[in-house]
């Protein structure tokens, strides 16, 4: 029983989250929503910031196993950013985004939710930095990527889209058809013949070392 009651209250906190907002969410209203006593928020969590940071890991922990098969069978970069854009929709739909977006926010000022936050975005980016690791390996721009670096940023940048989409439906969506034009430009240099992918590479090398020159 009590091992029901806390994934009721963990539901319970995501769901209040989603449908009321970080500034509405309480041991009583996530209570209500999980039909329990309130009490029992801090009988199993000893705060309401310690559920919401478990909440946080419980659904990262659902929605990155809800795709990982999907994301096993991504074989390319364009396969990948098709399956970026029925996520997205999906999770937007959903409301899972605007909870991730709503802990991030409130991570600024309530510092104990920023670990949880950060461990559940960090499920994102550990799928997606396997993904960029096995679909870039054979493209010319490989050794130039820094796949760790790319994954937190495709990570944060579907976050932001959340937010973004809500003020801007076609600037959002422009930015989805970028990084398809992103994966349409690898394709073409995956095209280029061996000697035409050298000279690009040097150039990306001559082009990196002027950067990192002081």
């Amino acid at each position: 029983m009590s091992a029901d009651t806390r994934t009721k209250l963990l539901a319970g906190a995501l769901r209040t989250l989603t449908e009321q907002g970080l500034a509405k969410t309480s041991a009583r209203t996530i209570a209500a929503t999980a039909g329990v006593n309130q009490a029992l928020v801090f009988y199993h969590f000893g705060s309401v910031d310690e559920l919401l940071a478990a909440a946080c890991r419980h659904g990262a922990e659902q929605r990155v196993a809800h795709y990982r098969e999907r994301f096993a069978e991504v074989g390319s970069l364009t396969e990948f950013l098709e399956l970026g854009r029925e996520l997205h929709a999906e999770e937007r739909a959903a409301g899972h985004v605007a909870v991730l977006a709503q802990l991030l926010a409130g991570a600024q000022t309530q510092p104990r939710l920023a670990p949880a936050t950060a461990a559940g975005l960090a499920q994102w980016i550990e799928e997606i930095e396997e993904v960029l690791t096995r679909v870039l390996s054979t493209t010319p721009i490989t050794a130039f990527v820094d796949v760790p670096g790319l994954s937190r940023a495709l990570a944060a940048g579907f976050v932001g889209l959340e937010l973004y989409e809500g003020v801007d439906p076609e600037g959002a969506l422009a930015a989805l058809d970028a990084l398809e034009q992103l994966s349409a430009l690898i394709g073409v240099l995956e095209d280029l013949g061996p000697v035409a992918q050298r000279a690009v590479r040097a150039r990306i090398r001559r082009s990196a070392g002027r950067r990192a020159q002081p």
